[in-house]
Order: structure tokens, then sequence, then C-alpha cells
């Protein structure tokens, strides 16, 4: 019986023995030696394992976690983003040099032996007696695979790695168990290959061919003598072998791993020396992993596809389904990016706003008729340091953008005409129009129970020249609010509700638009720069809207093509209504308020607008193949844009034409260079006649650049009810409103 100390307790060398004994029992099975059941001999003791033929026979090896490459639509690589960084090589990829390292210093009688290696056994008892202490253990490279697969299985949950990585009894002989089945199933050479695939070699690096990159930027199959010496080595301890932090243990471990080598006739004694008097060689390359590495730009366009990835259920029934395939990687998934749009549109951002402006800036732009995600940018760039930051300006809150998205100001204009168009109002609509006006006493709803205004509220014009009558074209032109707010007034709000719905605009937060008279006619409520992008698109593709879509195919590491979610495409208006706010929307660049974000050489129409006290300020427009929407302001919604330097430009007001409309016009002229031009279907729409008393005063304003405010600062002297513009809750991430032209 062996003796106990006078705690109670066994020695260190007794505690040993009694644990490699087990070890040596269940080789004895392996062996085929007749021995008593395992209950009898203590196995399934409290606290050890259950009977050895109670272990489930059949180890379940889940597929290795691996990076997944994020690619645009030309091929390019926009990023690798991974939870391990690993790459799966076969044998024949990593270097014979390799493989001999590291069953010389692992496990030098690989091939003689079966699961487990009794004359290591011994050899370790003998060892471990002798010094007093566990100095030497006794797995095989197949019990280490075996271990190294419940790790894996284990992911990031700290208490799944926790059982899978301590030391007792019952977890040896669970490995055993499956080491047997593996050594059957697999063969020599196929373990070898698993286990340096799934093998953690420090510095983030998992697996031998990321190993091979990380401290050699080298593949796994060009690896020399003494490189693959020194990784075989890190194994045992990567933390204590690290040749990045501690070049000496390194080297002293990778030349024990040598002789070792040379000891089994694997190298000469001479190639070993020579290698052991040669230096580490390193050349590490820095991880790259994550959105936060994306090229031109494109982080948050890459951290939008992990969003979309994560929350479609084409993906899998739940997100817990969703994110373990995520993290399992080894996909390449190729996206709607163009790399010539996302890189024109990155460069006019740089040539307008400054990162460390007070204001920021976002690009979307969106293919009408595929709804495919061309570009997807802004000016403080995806990071967590000053001036940079990780909400994508462009996108819903759902998909990592801000609270509310941001008030679109007179950008929403276009929407309340298709909705007037679609009821049967003439392009040539004529409205009083006055400077000044109190809102309708009610407006009806698709309730039935009206809008009231019960405060008595009015509002006016930009400035006091500003009076009709004003017929559609040259109010859309000049976004005079008076005339959209009769408009509304005409057909009501439930139309407006009904056209939105179908161009799938809501708010940031994902919820419906408010229905009210500022919200659906002055643009007061939150809405994202993609989301106006892809439903002016839809003007483009003559009436047909696509749901936005920023995947084109994902294929994952066996080859196998995965499911993705396809542009849905719908009729939102017909093509006479749409082909008629194309027109509109011409003139507004042509000779309104967008003049400065006009192309040249090809069609295109667009719509400008600023909200209250110029905290946002849009450009939304398009040509017939591509929409883009540029949001220039504080995402917390506090700087107004008055008396400010914007990209080193002095401004002493912004304006949706001046700012946002030429960023619009650099990225899309960039985006679209070599692309054909394209055509609107034309629609005459007439002049308003003139009234004599008009004769002699320009009503025009060419770029809008001699009109105090442009399409904003509306309601200077105003303060509405938050009812009335739809509360705190619609606006951008703390922001005192919208409105505004």
């Amino acid at each position: 019986m062996a003796k106990k100390r006078s705690g109670g307790g066994l020695t260190g060398t007794q505690q040993a023995a009694k644990f490699l004994g087990v070890s040596v029992l269940a080789g004895a099975v392996l062996a085929g030696i007749a021995l008593p059941a395992a209950g009898a001999l203590g196995l399934a003791a409290k606290g050890t394992v259950e009977g050895f033929d109670e272990i489930p026979a059949n180890l379940k090896t889940p597929p290795l976690s691996q990076r997944t490459t994020i690619l645009n639509a030309d091929g390019g690589r926009i990023a690798t983003v991974y939870s391990r960084d690993r790459t799966v090589v076969p044998l024949e990829k990593i270097s014979p040099y390799m493989q001999k390292a590291i069953v010389a210093i692992e496990d030098s009688r690989f091939y003689e032996h079966g699961a487990i290696d009794l004359k290591g056994v011994l050899r370790a008892i003998n060892r471990n007696a002798q010094s007093g202490g566990v100095a030497q253990g006794a797995s095989t490279l197949t019990q280490q695979y075996v271990k190294n697969v419940f790790v894996e299985e284990a992911g990031d949950d700290p208490d799944k790695v926790a059982q899978a990585t301590q030391q007792t009894i019952g977890r040896k002989v669970r490995e055993l168990k499956y080491a047997i089945q593996v050594e059957e199933e697999l063969g020599k050479k196929k373990i070898l290959e698993n286990y340096l695939n799934i093998t953690f070699f420090g510095q983030q690096a998992y697996g031998i061919e990321s190993a091979s990159q990380r401290y050699f930027s080298k593949h796994a199959k060009d690896l020399d003598v003494e490189e693959a010496a020194m990784l075989a080595g890190i194994v045992q301890s990567p933390s204590r072998y690290d040749p990045v932090n501690d070049a000496q243990e390194a080297v002293k471990r990778r030349n024990v791993v040598l002789q070792r080598m040379a000891d089994l006739k694997d190298i000469s004694q001479a190639e070993a020396d020579r290698a052991k008097a040669s230096p580490l060689k390193l050349k590490v390359s820095k991880p790259k992993n994550g959105c936060i590495t994306a090229a031109s730009g494109a982080g948050f366009f890459c951290d939008y596809v992990k969003q979309v990835f994560l929350s479609d259920p084409v993906f899998g029934k739940t997100r817990e389904d969703r994110a373990k395939i995520w993290n399992q990687g080894g996909l390449t998934i190729r996206t709607t990016l163009s790399s010539q749009a996302q890189e024109a549109a990155q460069q006019s951002l740089k040539d307008h706003v400054n990162q460390d402006d007070k204001v920021a800036a976002a690009v979307t732009m969106v293919e009408p008729g595929t709804g495919k995600i061309l570009a997807m940018g802004q000016s403080k760039p995806y990071g967590f340091g000053e001036h940079e930051t990780t909400i994508n300006y462009s996108v819903n809150k759902k998909q990592g953008g801000s609270n509310f998205g941001f008030p679109v100001g007179s950008t929403f204009k276009p929407f309340l005409a298709a909705a007037a168009i679609e009821q049967g109002r003439p392009p040539t609509q004529v409205y009083s129009a006055p400077y000044e006006m109190p809102y309708p006493a009610s407006i009806p709803t698709c309730s039935g129970s009206p809008w009231v205004n019960d405060g008595g509220y009015k509002l006016e014009n930009e400035n006091e020249t500003e009076v009709g009558p004003y017929a559609l074209k040259e109010a859309m032109e000049k976004s005079v609010n008076t005339y959209f707010v009769q408009m509304i007034q005409d057909i009501g709000l439930c139309p407006v509700v009904d056209i939105t719905d179908k161009l799938g605009v809501v708010q940031g937060n994902g919820t419906k638009l408010p229905v009210s008279p500022s919200a659906l006619t002055l643009g007061s409520t939150g809405i994202s720069p993609l989301t106006m992008a892809t439903a002016y698109a839809t003007f483009a593709n003559r009436g047909t809207y696509c749901t936005p879509t920023a995947i084109q195919a994902i294929k994952t590491a066996d080859g196998k093509r995965l499911d993705v979610p396809k542009s849905e495409c719908s009729k939102a208006m017909t093509e006479r209504t749409a082909d008629t706010i194309n027109e509109l929307l011409r003139g507004v660049v042509d000779s309104g308020t967008g003049q400065q974000a006009g192309l040249s050489g090809r069609d295109n129409a667009g719509k400008t607008g600023t909200t209250d006290e110029r905290k946002n300020a849009w450009f939304v427009g398009y040509t017939p193949n591509l929409s883009g929407a540029v949001w220039v302001g504080s995402a917390s919604q506090q700087v107004s844009m008055e008396q400010i330097t914007i990209g080193g430009v002095y401004h002493d007001k912004v304006f949706g034409g001046r700012v946002p409309g030429p960023i619009w016009k650099d990225a899309m002229t960039g985006a679209l260079d070599g692309l054909p031009a394209g055509q609107f279907v034309r629609v005459n729409i007439p002049d308003a006649q003139k009234d004599p008393k008009d004769k002699g005063r320009d009503r025009r304003r060419p770029g809008g650049d001699n009109k105090p405010g442009d399409d904003g600062d509306i309601f200077p002297d105003i303060t509405f009810p938050p009812d009335l513009i739809g509360g705190g809750t619609h606006r951008g991430q703390g922001g005192n409103g919208g409105g505004g032209r």
C-alpha cells in the first residue's frame, strides 16, 4: 500500500505514478489483455470517470475554425476575419522537416505504437519517480490531437476550455478511448496532418500554415530544418518559447529539437550543428484580422457583411447557429463592393472632409435594378482611436449604425411628389405656396383619425421673396416648404405612408416613419444613407424597388456553396411616375439647389436637404445606373454647421448643395468613369405660366448660392412640439430634430 504523508495525501511522485498507472491500464485494454471490469478497478469511482466501456465510441470532430476571406466584386481582398487564424493544408504541403521535427520532440515512437505508448509510459513513470515530481508526460501525438479536438470544440467558452484541459484521470481515460478510435480510423499520416493543422503555435497562429506565415512569412511547405525545429519546439509551451518575446529561450528549445532529430537519425549531426549555429531568421508578419484591416476604407462595409450574415435566416435558423458558422470560418465571401466605386467614394471624402473635423461624412452607392451595394465609406476611419469610430453612419442600428439614423430634410420631398403623382396629381400642379402659412387644421391619415394641428403651428419659406403660386417643377427646384405642405394637405398622409413602405423607407432604428406632416414632408425623421440611396435607386429603375444586398456568393473551405440572400424587387410606382420624378430632379441639378452636384456628360438627378440648425446636410442623387447618398453632420447631432471649417474650407452656412453635393459629384464621377452613360426616359413638363406681376423678378436661384440657407435652416424663428416633428426618439443620436429643406 502506498505510504501517505502526515497530511493524509499521496506524495507528488505517488500521485504521478497513480495518474500514469491508469494509462498503463488503458494501454493494456488496447493490447487486448483481459482485465476485470473497469468499475471493479475503481475507474467509475466518484470524481473520476464512468466505466471505460460506457464512454461513447465515436469522437465528434468539429470542422477546424479557419480564416474567412471577404472579397470585393472584382475578386480583390477586402479583409480577412477569423476567430482563430488557421489555414488547413494537406500533409504534402507541409515541409518534411516539420513532420520529422514534431514527431521527434513530441512522440518519437509515433510510427511504432498504437494510441498509447506503453514504453513511453513506463519511461515517464521512472523519470518522474527519480525527479520527485512530474517531469515527463506520456501522451502520444494521437492523444494530444484528441485533446486539441476537445479544445477546438470548446471554442471561446472558458468553462468548456477548462473541462477540455483539466488534469484528471477521467479526462485522460476519455482521451485514450477516442485515441483508440482515431488510430483505427485515420492512420498515422492523417493523424499527423490533423495534429499539425489543429495545434496552437502562439502569436494567434493555429496550425502549421498560419504559424509559418506568422513567424517566417512563408508557406509551411517551404520551412527549412531550423525553422521547422523552432516551430516544433513552441508547441510544448507557446508562451515560454515565443521567439518574438524571448528569442534566447526559443533558440535553446529549437536546439533541443535539432539534437533530438539528430539522435533519431532524421538529420545528420553535422546538419544539426550547422542549424544550431544559425540565427532564428524571423520574418514576423503581424496578425491581420478583422474589418479594421480592410482595404480602401471598406471597414464599415466589411462589418456590414458580418452583420448581414449574423442576422439573415438564410445562413441559419437562429443567431447562435449563424454565429457558429461565422466563427468556424473558412469561408470565401464574394461581395458586391466595386473597387472603383469604393476608391472613388473614399477619395472624394478625403478631398472634402478631414478626419479630425467637427463633423463627419458618409457616402453610400447602390446599383439600380439589382440592389447591389457598390460603395460604403465615411470620413472617420473604422477603428478605436481618436477621430475613428466603429459606428457605421450609412446603415440602420441593427446593422451597426447610429441609434436613429439622421434627419434627411428636403431629400424626402420626392417621395411626397411621387405619392401625389400616383394619386393623379399632374406634374404641373400649382399651389399658392405663400411665404408663410399655418399648418393645415387637420390632415387625413390611414387610420381614419386625422392629424390635427391643435397648437396653431405655422411654417414659412426660406425668405420673403419665395411667394407662389408655384408649379411642382419650380417648387422642387427651389424646395419650397409651403408648396409641399399644401400638397400633403391635398392628398393626405396615407398615400405617402404607402409609397415609403414600398420604397423600404424606415427610421434608422428600424421602425416605421411617424405619421405627421413634418416627418412625411420635411424629412424631420432619422433615416440612414443606405435607405435613402436604395429608395432613390427606385426612381432610376423606373419605379421598381430592389432591396439592398451585399453578398453575391459564399464558398466554404471544402468548396461547398452556401445559399445567400437575394435582392427582392417589387413595383413601388408606375414607370410614368418614376420618369416624372426623374425629370423633376433633373431640374434640381440643372438649375436648382443642386447645381454644384450636377454631373457632366450623363443624365443625372438629385435632391438637396438641410435640417434644423444645419445639423445635417444631404445630397441624394442618381444616374440611370448608379444611386448615391451623401450625409454630412455630427453623429451626436450637437454641431450646428454655421461658421464652420470642413476639409480646410470655411463655410458661413452649410447647404445640402454646397458640401454634400460636391462630395457626391466627385464620388459619382470616379465611380462611373469608363461606364456607359445611360439615359432617362424623358417626360415633358411644361413650365408654369408666370403671373404678369412677376415680370422682372428672377425667381430662379442658380446653384442656390445667393439664397441664405439654400435648402436648409428652415423655420428659424419657430419651435415645433415633439409630436409635430416626430419627437427626439425619431432623430439622429441625441439630435435636436429634423424638418428643414
